[in-house]
């Protein structure tokens, strides 16, 4: 098994920093030569797959590790899933692979909630022992403290604080049901191909809240209602089979989430699915099947200021 070679970051040589600057010199730093991007792929991430199945319960680990050697590098560009494919009905999975290297014979035996901090490389957060709902307020937010420059304004994300939940959590999860019920897909929709993207990203959200907060939430399992998710704080339980993965987040994360999906045709990413009650001048129905570019196509400056860093 060898690992895919290093996508190319499309990096000009460095100049010397001796040598004098000339305005006629100087091209603005998102015009470089077109990129092509169907060959280009996320960071490979086949070396978490041991460390997920030693953490997996003996039976799926067993069945992990008897895939895994199924594995044929040569095999995986020309074996990606088709962009509208749902992974639960391919004919071929262990020769169909996702844009991270994984087959869908792995992830099948991975099964629910696996171990995302192996395989995403993010921990679990530690768990808010002293945390007290009743008083809890939300962390200020301050985009504009600094001077303002239009960049995609990445930050490191603290593993701890992905997700908060503070004494208004019943009031916003009620009030993003209700935008639901008013307004539909408006809100909440998804297309196909956009299966396992919103199932990682559910399971993952739980996983958290779980971990986070293992005062008001846990998940079981039975034989009977399968994976559970139980809600101290609303008082309730939710069987994850039972409800869309986008649905099982409306119920329990009062948070927004855009679910984009790799294009396997020309390497870009596209909306295919998304949450999202709290957006400006936009709906889900108004971008959902959209390129980046076509996203942000109203946004002053941003073919010429970001279009290039986004898609890379």
């Amino acid at each position: 098994m060898s690992p895919l070679p290093a996508p190319s970051q499309h990096q000009s040589p460095s100049k010397s920093s001796t040598e004098p600057s000339s305005p006629e010199k100087k091209v603005p730093s998102n015009k470089p030569a077109p990129a092509e991007y169907k060959g280009i792929f996320p960071p490979w991430r086949r070396d978490a797959l041991w460390p997920a199945a030693r953490s997996s319960p003996l039976a799926q680990n067993g069945q992990l590790h008897a895939v895994m050697d199924g594995f044929v590098d040569i095999l995986f560009p020309d074996g990606l899933i088709p962009f509208t494919a749902d992974y639960r009905t391919s004919t071929s999975p262990s020769l169909t692979y996702t844009p991270m290297g994984i087959s869908l014979s792995e992830i099948a035996a991975l099964g629910d909630f696996p171990n995302y901090a192996e395989l995403s490389g993010v921990p679990l957060p530690k768990a808010y022992s002293n945390f007290n709902i009743e008083t809890a307020l939300p962390r200020p937010y301050r985009p504009f403290r600094w001077a303002y420059h239009q960049t995609m304004s990445l930050t490191k994300l603290e593993a701890d604080w992905w997700l908060e939940v503070e004494k208004s959590y019943v009031k916003r999860v009620t009030e993003r049901k209700e935008l639901f019920a008013k307004n539909g897909k408006q809100v909440l929709d998804y297309l196909p191909g956009s299966e396992l993207g919103c199932k990682e990203l559910m399971e993952m959200a739980l996983q958290f809240l779980c971990a986070r907060y293992p005062q008001y939430f846990s998940l079981t399992y039975s034989t009977e209602k399968g994976h559970v998710f139980h809600n101290r704080l609303l008082q309730n339980e939710t069987v994850i089979r039972d409800m869309h993965p986008l649905h099982v987040i409306l119920e329990n994360v009062p948070e927004d989430f855009a679910v984009m999906v790799r294009n396997p045709e020309d390497g870009h990413y596209y909306f295919r699915a998304g949450l999202l009650c709290s957006s400006l001048g936009w709906t889900v129905a108004t971008k959902l099947g959209l390129q980046l570019k076509e996203i942000h196509k109203p946004i002053p400056d941003y073919k010429e200021k970001m279009e290039f860093s986004m898609d890379r």
